[in-house]
């Protein structure tokens, strides 16, 4: 693909993520609402994957790929199994990370374990408490791994954080924030950012 293609098809999946936030406020027939939800995150793994040339342009472009999945899963599926999507690629992108470590495991440890304790203690529904906190291990590995790699921190560990910060708000509504109206404004774009950050600064950073 042509540069020229791979910009369009990186501006086409920023216009299909930023404008799937209109559905806050508008009212779209579920299978064309679920559509446009995958639509960003899944053009995104498109133009990663129209560049892979080994094994790390492969892995971010499954990562995104298993986000998009968990994009449509959420809607058709439920929470648990959408979950269980964006948990394979935590994993996958945690492999990448770690194929291109700079700095020590301890400290994608500590922040694996702060995310996954910070979860645990969000949810008023204590019985679900230990799931919450078991998936966000994952995310938090992830955010960990990203942030001790040597891909640049301003676009992918910054990614990796806007990621974190979505899914805490998610089970934040769950609890503390279940009377709050910041949740439902503010997951969508914190998420989407946070993965054209990521799926930006891996992919360019493997083409230099």
């Amino acid at each position: 693909m042509n540069p020229a293609a791979l910009r369009l098809l990186f501006l086409a999946a920023l216009v299909a993520g930023g404008s799937f936030y209109a559905t806050h406020w508008i009212s779209v027939p579920f299978v064309a609402e679920t559509a446009w939800k995958g639509a960003g995150v899944g053009l995104l793994a498109l133009w990663a994957a129209a560049q892979a040339r080994g094994t790390d342009g492969w892995l971010i472009a499954a990562a995104l790929a298993l986000g998009a999945t968990g994009d449509v899963l959420l809607e058709t599926h439920g929470l648990t199994i959408g979950a269980i999507a964006f948990l394979a690629g935590h994993v996958v992108a945690a492999t990448l990370y770690l194929r291109n470590r700079s700095g020590p495991l301890w400290q994608a440890a500590l922040i694996a374990a702060a995310v996954a304790g910070a979860a645990f203690l969000l949810p008023a529904d204590r019985a679900a408490a230990p799931g919450i906190a078991l998936y966000a291990a994952g995310l938090g590995v992830m955010f960990g791994t990203a942030a001790i790699s040597r891909f640049p921190q301003g676009s992918v560990g910054l990614g990796a954080a806007l990621f974190v910060l979505s899914d805490l708000l998610i089970f934040g509504r769950m609890g503390p924030m279940a009377g709050s109206a910041l949740p439902a404004l503010l997951i969508w774009p914190t998420y989407f950012a946070g993965q054209a950050l990521i799926a930006w600064g891996v992919v360019r950073s493997l083409r230099a």
